[in-house]
């Protein structure tokens, strides 16, 4: 399925394939309008945000890499047209729609399912990526284990163990909020009742308007515009950049290497700047630690554990040169940033590391503290790049000087 998607992405994307988007549209169809009703409340407007997500879809259709897992995707972007359209009213209906969905369920259901719906997609925002992306593939899209593997990547039994994660830590963002619910419990209402049928003739309607390019309302087309802006700022805020490549999706990604070209681990455990894997559970060759990350919609900070792999793969220094800068975009505060420059080798090198790893999550580690541990999606070839880790002048300035520091060569 998940290969299906990206097949039918990629002859969208060359050939305009109406009957390739519109099978993506009533395949995803039911899973995007479900989480727009559930966090807007608005019928009507989630039938706008809908629409708004696969014109974005269509839009972007030839920039999504062959590893994208579109389920996750389109509910990252629902998640920013709900952000968006909800800007002047946001959770004003949420009382009502839990209402609405009490009526269509059972006793034992309806009571769970109704404490959850004002609290699910805020509480999955506040999650990682990749257990996001798990928690998705599982419950809203029914996955088993195995398929859930081989989106992504991953062996089964450490699918069912992020799964199984991710869900223990979804239920602790429920305590957080009042809801004692068991993870069984929170498992089945979500299973159950995430994904409803869409309207009928919405999948039409959507597949009409989105590859072919058909005139919209002035509302849907305010959602398109608000969204990709979010979608933008996100992508620079989270991703690491290396020329004209960003390619490091997850976090404020920072980028840590080593000039003699081989693959092994060849980072020094002393460095100040550091890039290991990330494991899946805790092992004798990992070492727990956590990382702050700030939720790029609600504003929310949250602590998420990893289980980071003692070997040190690379450290600062491929590194030429290093010096603090900002970058900001409309609307968001100004962002203190590290501007760096490679070595020819280290340039090669970093290349061959993220070639080598594609798929998998690098914990980024400066002064023995994760800065973020994104998700490489592909190889990153470029010799330039920026690391933002919400910095204080002062500690940019700090850092800086110390990656460029010729005794650390």
């Amino acid at each position: 399925m998940m290969s299906d998607d990206m097949t039918l992405v990629r002859e969208f994307a060359a050939s305009q394939s109406e009957s390739a988007f519109a099978a993506l549209v009533k395949r995803h169809v039911a899973l995007v309008h479900s989480a727009a009703v559930r966090q807007t409340g608005d019928a009507h407007l989630a039938e706008e945000i809908t629409q708004a997500v696969f014109i974005i879809l269509a839009r972007k259709a030839a920039s999504l890499g062959t590893r994208t897992i579109l389920s996750a995707w389109l509910y990252r972007t629902t998640r920013y047209a709900a952000a968006d359209a909800l800007k002047t009213r946001r959770r004003r209906q949420a009382r009502e729609q839990a209402a609405h969905m009490q009526s269509t369920l059972n006793e034992p259901e309806a009571d769970a399912w109704t404490q959850l719906t004002p609290l699910l997609d805020d509480a999955l925002a506040e999650l990682g990526e990749a257990d996001r992306t798990a928690l998705v593939l599982r419950f809203f899209e029914n996955k088993t284990a195995r398929e859930i593997a081989g989106a992504l990547r991953i062996e089964e039994s450490a699918a069912q163990k992020r799964v199984a994660r991710a869900l223990e830590k979804l239920r602790a963002l429920f305590m957080k909020r009042g809801v004692t619910l068991t993870a069984t419990v929170i498992a089945g209402a979500v299973a159950a009742n995430s994904v409803q049928a869409a309207p009928a003739g919405l999948a039409v309607k959507i597949s009409v308007i989105a590859a072919k390019g058909t005139a919209v309302t002035t509302s849907i087309t305010t959602i398109v515009k608000g969204t990709m802006k979010i979608m933008t700022w996100m992508k620079l805020k989270l991703a690491a950049y290396v020329g004209a490549t960003a390619l490091l999706v997850g976090g404020a990604a920072t980028i840590a290497l080593s000039t003699d070209g081989s693959d092994s681990a060849t980072g020094s455990v002393s460095s100040v700047f550091q890039l290991r894997i990330v494991l899946d559970a805790a092992s004798a060759d990992a070492e727990t630690l956590t990382e702050l990350t700030t939720n790029g919609v609600s504003g929310k900070v949250f602590q998420e554990t990893l289980y980071v792999q003692k070997k040190v793969l690379l450290d600062q220094s491929a590194i030429q040169s290093a010096s603090v800068s900002t970058n900001s975009f409309v609307g968001q505060p100004i962002n203190i940033v590290i501007d760096f420059t490679l070595t020819p080798k280290g340039k090669k090198q970093f290349a061959k590391v993220t070639r080598k790893n594609v798929g998998r999550r690098l914990a980024i580690i400066i002064d023995g503290k994760v800065i973020s541990a994104p998700v490489i999606q592909s190889e990153i070839p470029g010799g330039k790049g920026q690391i933002s880790g919400n910095f204080t002048a002062q500690e940019a300035s700090r850092l800086a000087a110390m990656l460029s520091k010729p005794s650390e060569k």
